[in-house]
C-alpha cells in the first residue's frame, strides 16, 4: 500500500512542478509582419498628423494626406525608437511631413513605417537598413 501512495505522490508531485515551470517560461508571442510588402519602400509627402501614438508594444502615426484621406503607419516599439533618437515629443499633431514605409499588402491606406522627414530638415529613422 506504501507503494501505491509513493507512485502517486510522486506523480502529483511531477504534475505540480511541471505546472510551476510552466508558469516561469515567458509568453513571447506576436503579430505577424506579413501584411506589409517588405523591400517596396514607398514614399509619401504633404501628410498632415492627426495622432502620434507612442505606447507598446508598437508606434503608430495617423495622418491625412492633401486629398483628406486618413493613413495608419505602424512602427516599433518606444523601448526601440529611444534608441534611435525619437521621444514621444518627436511628432505632435498639426505638424506636416514626408514618409517612406513598406505599404500594406492589401491595398489599404498604411504601412510599415521607415523613415519620417520633417519640415526642418530633420530624419527620423527607425530601421537599422534604412539608417
Amino acid at each position: 500500500m506504501n507503494r501505491f501512495f509513493a507512485k502517486k505522490a510522486g506523480t502529483i508531485g511531477a504534475v505540480v512542478f511541471l505546472g510551476l515551470a510552466m508558469l516561469s517560461i515567458p509568453a513571447s508571442s506576436h503579430h505577424s509582419t506579413a501584411m506589409f510588402d517588405w523591400g517596396r519602400e514607398t514614399r509619401l509627402e504633404n501628410l498632415t498628423i492627426e495622432r502620434w501614438v507612442w505606447t507598446n508594444p508598437h508606434t503608430f502615426i495617423y495622418a491625412r494626406d492633401t486629398a483628406g484621406n486618413r493613413w495608419a503607419f505602424e512602427g516599433m516599439s518606444p523601448n526601440h525608437l529611444s534608441r534611435a533618437g525619437w521621444s514621444r515629443r518627436s511628432l505632435a499633431p498639426g505638424e506636416t511631413i514626408a514618409l517612406t514605409y513598406y505599404p500594406l499588402r492589401d491595398g489599404r491606406r498604411g504601412g510599415f513605417n521607415v523613415r519620417v522627414f520633417r519640415e526642418g530638415g530633420e530624419t527620423l529613422q527607425q530601421l537599422p537598413s534604412a539608417m
